[in-house]
């Protein structure tokens, strides 16, 4: 029997306005009453996306975090994961362009490194907030980091986000990607997207030939969207409804669309 697989992105999709809304709670568990998986797609780390998901009452099949950088089943368990050289990081964080940033944020699988904080840096308000691990360490510290799977920086703006990315993947991109998301900006290893994470998903779980249904609302969604025909959220940009099959107001709506076709 063929598996129908729901892959929602996070922020600005399903959890939106500070919360997860009742329609979407209702959709993911019908979806998944129905035997079909259900797991979140997202730039933020594990540990920023569970005790969210755990307090909304969403429970999951799997969690592609960081951007498709890593992958862990529905118990929290790694099944695969690619990491950025340390030598990297340590030129990234020497670039110019990256020293406006509000933060330098480096995720690891089960806990979050973050050093040049400045004013109006939002990770350790939600660190506070939902009570996910977070180490503070110095920039000189950066050289010791093992098994990094994603650089994060912080900007006012979403312009300002796009521009660094623009120069960082002029620099160094055929070793990372920038992936900017309005005011936040996710540097991961090349090769590494939303859609790759997906397909390695797919393999690992032997999948064979899935259904598949994904709905994002930013750029860092693109690649997921356009290699599957998915879908988005009626409050998306035009630019990402302009390249997305349609748009739904909910990411409970989308699934509970598929599940009475």
């Amino acid at each position: 029997m063929q598996i129908k697989l729901a892959a929602s992105d996070y922020d600005g999709t399903l959890y939106q306005a500070d919360e997860i809304r009742p329609e979407n709670i209702a959709g993911v568990r019908a979806w998944r009453v129905k035997g079909n998986k259900f797991g979140v797609i997202t730039g933020r780390d594990y540990g920023m996306l569970v005790p969210q998901l755990q307090s909304f009452g969403i429970e999951f099949d799997f969690a592609v975090c960081n951007n498709g950088a890593i992958i862990f089943d529905e118990k929290g368990s790694v099944l695969w994961q690619k990491c950025i050289p340390v030598p990297l990081l340590q030129a990234i964080a020497q670039e110019p362009c990256t020293q406006s940033s509000l933060h330098f944020a480096f995720s690891a699988a089960q806990r979050t490194y973050i050093c040049h904080e400045r004013e109006g840096s939002w990770i350790g308000r939600e660190a506070k907030k939902w009570k996910f691990p977070l180490q503070k360490i110095q920039e000189d510290g950066i050289s010791s980091l093992q098994d990094i799977q994603q650089f994060s920086l912080g900007f006012e703006t979403a312009e300002e986000s796009q521009a660094v990315s623009e120069v960082l993947n002029r620099e160094f991109g055929e070793a990372v990607h920038a992936y900017p998301n309005r005011g936040s900006l996710d540097i991961t290893p090349a090769g590494v997207s939303k859609r790759q994470g997906i397909e390695e998903l797919i393999d690992l779980m032997k999948w064979e030939n899935p259904e598949i249904f994904v709905i994002g609302d930013e750029t860092n969604d693109l690649p997921m969207i356009e290699a599957f025909h998915g879908f988005t959220v009626d409050s998306a940009r035009e630019v990402i409804k302009a390249r997305a099959r349609a748009s739904f107001a909910s990411v409970g709506a989308m699934l509970m669309n598929f599940l009475q076709a």
